[in-house]
């Protein structure tokens, strides 16, 4: 098969200008041809088999990118990772959270990974990535052990910016009940405007 550098990159544009060696070489990109354009300069390589187009322009979520090709197309960003991507926390998390299917390999540095099975309705896409929804997101934090009030924030701006609906959230709670009912209890009581 002939490199076709045109579906190429339509692949890496949707992954901010990444792509995985496998995704190469479905158009035609042989290893040795993927090391010859590396050297060459046109491809970076940025991890085991994960490159760059190296003169596409970057994006504020590379890092996300990188540890969702690293993990494989089955897994999605989560947890305090999914939080800082809907822009729903202060906190910075300090690894890139990762739900893997529980066959995947569970070892790679840099990344927190987590096995669950998340049902198609848990799933979206959020600037490009696969990422838990902002209710799956709610209670993965939750669940994880996250500060009270920066759950509480999330909650109430996740409604403000309307990502999510207190009737979503609420069928999640009933779902996973403990921490998050309460949570999402005192989120309500405490929601600026809200009529008590």
């Amino acid at each position: 098969m002939k490199p076709d550098f045109d579906k190429l990159y339509a692949i890496a544009e949707a992954q901010a200008g990444y792509f995985t060696s496998a995704q190469a070489r479905e158009v035609g990109f042989s290893a040795p041809l993927l090391h010859h354009h590396t050297r060459r300069g046109r491809f970076q390589r940025v991890a085991p088999r994960v490159y760059r187009l190296k003169h596409f322009p970057g994006s504020p979520w590379e890092d996300l990118f990188i540890a969702w090709l690293r993990t494989g197309p089955h897994s999605v960003i989560s947890h305090d990772s999914a939080l800082a991507l809907y822009d729903l926390s202060d906190a910075m998390p300090a690894a890139i959270h990762v739900t893997v299917p529980r066959t995947a390999s569970r070892r790679r540095p840099g990344l927190r990974l987590h096995t669950a099975r998340l049902t198609p309705e848990e799933i979206t896409h959020y600037m490009g990535l696969p990422v838990t929804t902002v209710p799956r997101t709610i209670a993965d934090v939750a669940f994880s052990g996250l500060a009270d009030e920066l759950v509480i924030q999330a909650i109430h701006e996740a409604l403000a910016r309307g990502l999510t609906t207190e009737a979503e959230l609420q069928a999640t709670a009933r779902r996973r009940g403990g921490r998050l009912a309460r949570l999402l209890a005192q989120a309500l009581e405490k929601e600026p405007g809200r009529a008590l």
